[in-house]
């Protein structure tokens, strides 16, 4: 699975909320830098040259929807972050989070829970 850029990552967020879309469907849901559309149809079938979608032709359109989906993505990129920033500990990444306070003693608690109860 080869590493996104931001605006790929962005635009593949779009197709797993919609699932199948052409182009124009894609542009429709950018609000903040909305790139041109020929621009925006090189990103998607460069999404589709590294493997993370496929397509339905239409005679000259095409509908393009996710063959990689969000959890497989969520699962390789979170291992990524974990090895590259955080020595491969999980004990680390969540002590930052702690001291950036981004999770809180309760929130700490649930997981404990959530970790027991898979014995």
């Amino acid at each position: 699975m080869q590493k996104l850029t931001n605006k790929e990552e962005e635009i593949m967020h779009i197709l797993w909320k919609l699932k199948k879309a052409f182009v124009k469907e894609v542009m429709a849901e950018i609000t903040e830098d909305q790139p041109h559309y020929n621009t925006l149809s090189t990103i998607i079938r460069n999404l589709e040259e590294k493997g993370y979608v496929s397509y339905n032709a239409y005679g000259k359109t095409h509908q393009y929807f996710p063959i990689v989906s969000i959890e497989d993505y969520r699962k390789r990129f979170m291992n990524t972050a974990i090895d590259n920033y955080f020595n491969s500990s999980y004990k680390n990444m969540v002590s930052f989070f702690a001291k950036e306070e981004k999770i809180s003693a309760e929130e700490l608690r649930e997981i404990l829970a959530m970790i027991e109860k898979k014995e």
